[in-house]
């Protein structure tokens, strides 16, 4: 822990990066619950060429981690913290939920306003709270809002629990399409706006793909040989929570619907990249794609490809994101993979350096600037990333405490050597006693760090009706 807060103080003053002094345009793509294996460049047969030639323009960030669920990961990548600092770890905020992310927390696009980010928009999936205005997207520092506050809506309708949840800023949208494409549309419109302006831009793209439920457009679910005349899968059940009308958008088999959603999301991400070039921005946009956790996986959907576990484990299948950054003018070379261990947490202090705010931080970061390292002026260090739950990765070992897991199913603490064993088939802990006993201590620190709220593990609905259209109208 001494450690990360030592690297914090690590910084590059922002006129020595790459080529420009202008600040560049800022535009963050998180999939939702993509697996590892689920990219072309990670050998997957799922069609990704926009992501694929965005690994080839960028760096492939070989390490970047998250946590294994969808609202921490949104909250550490935001407050570039801990998400159980801000009691948000073992869950999702359900519609149902009281719970928030905590105002006094410093987000990203507070931040940026500050550094002279005129525009800032979230487009898509927000998922940190919902119950009252003061956890509203655009009360937390951005200036546009476009999407919707849940997570597992219906695709085509947008309902979730009875009510149409689709927004722009602060009031209910009326328009219709299927989701990923209306983001696309969104965020292709708002680079146009946005670049009119001579300050930079920032912009969140949130997808909800290739999260359940299982629905796709049939040009997608044509590519990977739906044919109409056959049944579609299991119409109640797996692959369909959530899903307002369960055969809508729903190929012959769960995996082709899944696939099919992966590469709309795919089409959409080159759409954005191709508006950066036509507008004459894309050299000095800083674009980082990742996924908010590992696939969903029940053997019919995503892939972990060699890694071990899904979403909700900290095994490397769950909190191992495919991850790239680009940015051509800020000096960073692509077509090449960093190793450094890496993640959500630290996009906060990465950008803050970046963008020259020198302002100090209210609370201390748990991520580290990692623009030395993008930037090629180091190679690589060592550094403790906290996973949750009692896992904990520093440089090539990684811990995972028994009592911190038991939803793991695994007898006795482990400890695993990776890259080495990326399936992490062999627990090296009794031939290196003194790895252990150090990250057993510097995890159960970690373990031990509560927040003043928290979202109740398992929240009960207790005949909750959501508001007309989602629309919050409560002030706190």
């Amino acid at each position: 822990m001494k450690k990360i807060l030592l690297l914090l103080g690590f910084v590059i003053p922002f006129l020595g990066f790459g080529q420009t002094k202008k600040k560049p345009n800022i535009i963050i793509i998180m999939a939702d619950d993509l697996g590892w294996g689920d990219v072309g460049f990670h050998g997957s047969n799922i069609k990704t060429p926009n992501i694929d030639q965005l690994s080839r323009d960028g760096v492939i960030l070989n390490r970047f981690y998250t946590a294994p669920i969808c609202s921490p990961t949104r909250a550490g990548l935001l407050t570039g913290r801990y998400p159980n600092r801000v009691g948000i770890r073992e869950t999702t905020i359900p519609p149902w939920s009281y719970f928030g992310l905590d105002t006094s927390e410093v987000l990203i696009p507070q931040m940026l306003a500050e550094a002279g980010y005129k525009d800032r928009a979230i487009i898509g999936k927000w998922h940190l709270g919902h119950n009252s205005l003061q956890f509203h997207p655009m009360r937390r520092g951005f200036t546009h809002f476009y999407g919707f506050l849940n997570g597992a809506l219906d695709y085509f309708t947008h309902i979730r629990e009875g009510e149409v949840d689709w927004q722009n800023d602060y009031e209910p949208s009326n328009d219709k399409g299927y989701t990923t494409e209306l983001l696309t549309k969104e965020a292709v419109k708002c680079i146009k706006n946005y670049s009119k302006d001579s300050s930079p831009f920032f912009i969140y793209l949130a997808y909800n793909a290739p999260h359940g439920p299982l629905q796709a457009p049939d040009k997608y679910l044509k590519m990977y040989g739906y044919d109409p005349a056959k049944p579609k899968f299991n119409s109640g059940g797996e692959g369909n929570e959530g899903a307002e009308n369960p055969d809508q958008g729903k190929g012959n088999t769960m995996k082709q619907t899944y696939a099919a959603m992966v590469t709309c999301m795919d089409d959409g991400i080159g759409q954005v990249l191709q508006a950066l070039k036509d507008q004459h921005i894309d050299d000095n946009t800083i674009v980082l794609f990742q996924s908010d956790n590992g696939a969903a996986g029940n053997g019919n959907t995503g892939s972990h490809g060699e890694l071990r576990g899904y979403k909700f484990d900290e095994w490397e299948g769950g909190v191992r994101s495919p991850a790239v950054i680009k940015w051509p003018a800020g000096g960073i070379v692509g077509g090449h993979k960093i190793e450094q261990v890496m993640g959500y947490v630290d996009v906060f202090p990465t950008l803050k350096d970046i963008t020259g705010v020198k302002t100090p931080s209210k609370k201390t970061f748990d991520g580290i600037n990692m623009w030395p390292l993008l930037s090629g002026k180091i190679q690589q260090f060592d550094r403790e990333f906290y996973l949750g739950h009692g896992a904990i990765i520093n440089g090539d070992w990684k811990l995972i405490v028994d009592k911190g897991i038991k939803k793991m199913n695994i007898r006795g603490d482990m400890l695993f050597s990776i890259p080495g064993d990326y399936s992490e088939a062999r627990d090296v802990k009794a031939n290196n006693p003194d790895i252990y006993n150090k990250l057993k201590k510097a995890v159960t620190q970690y373990d031990a760090i509560k927040a003043n709220a928290e979202i109740l593990r398992k929240g009960p609905k207790n005949g909750f009706v959501a508001p007309k259209n989602w629309k919050i109208i409560k002030e706190n």
